[in-house]
């Protein structure tokens, strides 16, 4: 390997990313870990992520609807600030357009 140049990657650092130690409100938990639905847009749920790649660490955030398990709204950003979510909740609105009456307690 030195003779050729070639290097091993060694093992990177664990790096915490959640600070679950603030004063925040949490959001209620409407699912209760119930994630079957019988209709679509019924129920989205969302996560984010980073994906490593050559030029650094983009945040990758999605939403997907429940009753199908498809993604629906996505967004890739280079540091994880509130549009991220925002954008990927935008996208899913727009091409999924849900009813309201869908979710009769929402205003």
């Amino acid at each position: 390997m030195r003779q050729h140049g070639i290097r091993a990657r060694g093992k990177r650092r664990f790096r915490v990313t959640t600070d679950s130690r603030h004063g925040l409100p949490i959001a209620p938990n409407l699912l209760n870990r119930n994630f079957t639905v019988a209709l679509p847009n019924q129920a989205w749920t969302g996560d984010i992520t980073y994906i490593p790649t050559n030029q650094g660490w983009p945040f990758l955030a999605v939403v997907i609807d429940l009753f199908s398990r498809r993604v629906v709204g996505w967004s890739m950003q280079p540091e994880m600030r509130s549009h991220l979510v925002i954008d990927a909740l935008e996208m899913a609105w727009l091409h999924r357009s849900p009813d309201r009456s869908a979710r009769p307690d929402l205003p």
